[in-house]
């Protein structure tokens, strides 16, 4: 079976990534941190086994995944700590919109992620 016929596969658990809103790699591309022509070549994984990027998005309707590393343990301070939890979450809840929105890839990141 081609690549393109089997979807996107995470990586960690081998079940596909079946939306965006599940995915680690566009909501990385929507902080900026993942190039365009990256979502088509780069490794894929879903939220909830992505901890290292999760843990970040603090949200009602987000499902933590489990994570065995206490806060105490991130290596980052709390203000820097918060001011992650602040921009990552403000990208997911941006990964919710463009779903609803129906606007071009290109116009996906957040606008504050252009200039970084």
């Amino acid at each position: 079976m081609a690549k393109c016929d089997q979807g996107y596969l995470c990586e960690v658990c081998g079940e596909p990534v079946k939306n965006i809103i599940e995915s680690s790699l566009y909501l990385r591309y929507v902080l900026g941190e993942v190039e365009i022509h990256q979502l088509f070549s780069a490794p894929e994984r879903h939220l909830k086994c992505d901890p290292d990027l999760a843990r970040f998005i603090v949200h009602e309707k987000f499902e933590s995944p489990d994570i065995t590393q206490q806060e105490d343990e991130i290596d980052i301070d709390k203000k820097e700590q918060m001011e992650k939890q602040k921009r990552v979450t403000a990208g997911w809840i941006r990964l919710r919109e463009v779903v609803q929105l129906g606007i071009p890839i290109t116009e996906y990141p957040l606008p504050e992620s252009s200039s970084d």
